[in-house]
């Protein structure tokens, strides 16, 4: 039997430039065939052709022998007993994937802060799998390691200019700020709160209302006691309530988290203000953001994240209003001294004598071991595009939610709910109750027409819209409410069809 080429080395390239060729073209036939921004029908068509796609197999290859199961119904199983080749293999699954997807490069795809990845970071991460850096040790990742350190710097000083960390018995400035690469922003908001726990013991945590999850979980996770919610009535913290809740955390240490761009509304906290009040207090402050933190590249939004800079630790997700591929996420920390506590040692990853004689000890930059290079498209991104073409697409998505807002204000069919801060926009139908919302959501997806989100607002359900493809046009913002619209009274038709699944021993 052939061994099946390796993606890496000299001889790399060329094994991959054909099955390149291939998946390429399976992704384009998929989302030719979806002709939307996903699947019509539902979870279980989905499913079924999924199924189907997956465990029929062409001649010659069979499934493997059924086993015994004791009398009852064998179980299908995706693997042949003979391979069906490269080509084969990549065509069909990667073509039902496509054709399966939600895929956000689509219009009418805007339900999550689930961004289009842009070609050519999906193309930077085609380097990182070939060469398969892992970033537990040196001599795994010797580029990469290097990549990354500078940047996880760059990307704090953007935080903190002037540096972040406490100032020198001098006087001068303290040293410039760092970040860790992590999974994204639930993954960065647990080592915040970690960081927190390390430096001072059982921090109490206080938070609005309209905090993000993963606050409560990573402190659930850390056995520390459970946060103190203040109100955010009108989608930001409640400064009088903020206040009155850090009074009565005199006694102990508190961390007060806040809100860059939350999830549901895209609001962003008085940053300024409540940095005050921690200071005030003696607390210190961690910011929440994963989805507002890129507005720091745009002259137009970055006044926007005034404050910020006061924070001790920033979450950031450049998988939202950054265009990566998942996953590429940061905790940036003003105090690289804080991230002590995560050093760790293991004999075969970082030995003293290593250390000690020069190789750069990568254990203590994440609590996983085996970690994959994301740094390198974010890195290309960045020098692509650089500081002004990024703040060109930041711009760019803005201004389409400011776009679609005023279309919503001006429509008597909808209401909207307030002008966006960032890219998100909240509507309903006038006249809807949230039951009818709910409905609508979920024919958009049946139809497979619109992929809307939902959330909770001033006591309402609303259809949610967050804008994060750059590319949309105006006349993509007038047929999507055109569509949502068109949701709301009863049809005769039948949501658009897709193929069907191929019948059992058809060849793909």
């Amino acid at each position: 039997m052939q061994r099946p080429p390796l993606a890496g080395g000299t001889a790399g390239p060329a094994a991959l430039r054909p099955l390149i060729d291939v998946v390429l073209d399976a992704l384009h036939q998929g989302a030719k065939t979806r002709g939307g921004p996903l699947p019509p029908g539902g979870p279980e068509p989905v499913a079924q052709r999924v199924h189907a796609a997956a465990t029929t197999f062409p001649t010659p290859g069979t499934p493997l022998p059924a086993q015994d199961t004791g009398g009852q119904k064998p179980r299908t199983t995706l693997i042949p007993a003979h391979g069906t080749g490269a080509e084969e293999a990549l065509a069909t699954l990667v073509r039902t994937l496509a054709e399966g997807s939600a895929d956000p490069a689509e219009p009418h795809c805007a339900a999550h802060l689930h961004t289009p990845p842009l070609a050519l970071a999906t193309a930077a991460d085609l380097a990182a799998d070939a060469l398969n850096p892992s970033m537990d040790s040196w001599d795994q990742a010797p580029a990469a390691s290097a990549l990354e350190a500078l940047l996880t710097r760059s990307l704090a000083q953007e935080i903190w200019p002037h540096g972040g960390g406490p100032p020198t018995t001098s006087g001068t400035p303290g040293p410039t700020g760092d970040a860790l690469v992590t999974t994204g922003g639930t993954e960065s908001n647990q080592l915040a709160l970690l960081l927190a726990r390390e430096h001072h013991g059982p921090v109490q945590i206080v938070c609005g209302a309209h905090t993000h999850h993963s606050i409560h979980r990573a402190a659930w996770l850390l056995g520390l006691p459970d946060p103190v919610v203040v109100p955010a009535p009108t989608g930001t913290t409640d400064l009088a309530a903020l206040d009155a809740a850090l009074t009565a955390q005199r006694s102990r240490p508190t961390l007060v988290v806040a809100t860059a761009g939350t999830t549901d509304t895209g609001a962003i906290d008085p940053l300024p203000v409540i940095a005050d009040l921690c200071a005030t207090h003696h607390a210190e402050l961690h910011v929440d953001a994963a989805y507002g933190g890129p507005l720091l590249f745009s002259d137009r939004h970055r006044p926007r994240l005034a404050g910020l800079e006061h924070a001790h630790t920033v979450t950031l997700d450049l998988h939202k209003l950054g265009w990566q591929p998942v996953a590429a996420g940061l905790l940036a920390v003003a105090d690289p001294s804080r991230l002590a506590p995560l050093g760790h040692r293991a004999d075969y990853l970082n030995a003293d004598d290593d250390t000690e004689a020069g190789l750069p000890d990568l254990l203590g930059r994440s609590l996983r071991t085996t970690r994959r290079p994301d740094a390198l498209k974010i890195a290309v991104t960045l020098r692509a595009l650089g500081r002004d073409g990024l703040a060109h697409l930041v711009d760019h998505v803005c201004a389409h939610a400011t776009q679609l807002a005023q279309l919503i204000d001006q429509h008597p069919q909808l209401e909207l709910y307030e002008h966006p801060t960032i890219s998100t926009v909240l509507f309903r139908p006038r006249d809807a109750d949230d039951h009818a919302v709910a409905h609508i959501r979920r024919t958009l997806l049946a139809d497979g027409t619109a992929v809307l989100g939902r959330a909770h607002a001033r006591g309402r359900l609303w259809l949610k819209a967050t804008l994060l493809n750059p590319h949309l046009t105006p006349h993509d913002l007038h047929t999507l409410l055109d569509t949502t619209l068109s949701a709301t009274t009863p049809r005769a038709t039948t949501p658009r069809a897709t193929t069907p699944p191929p019948t059992k021993g058809s060849p793909r």
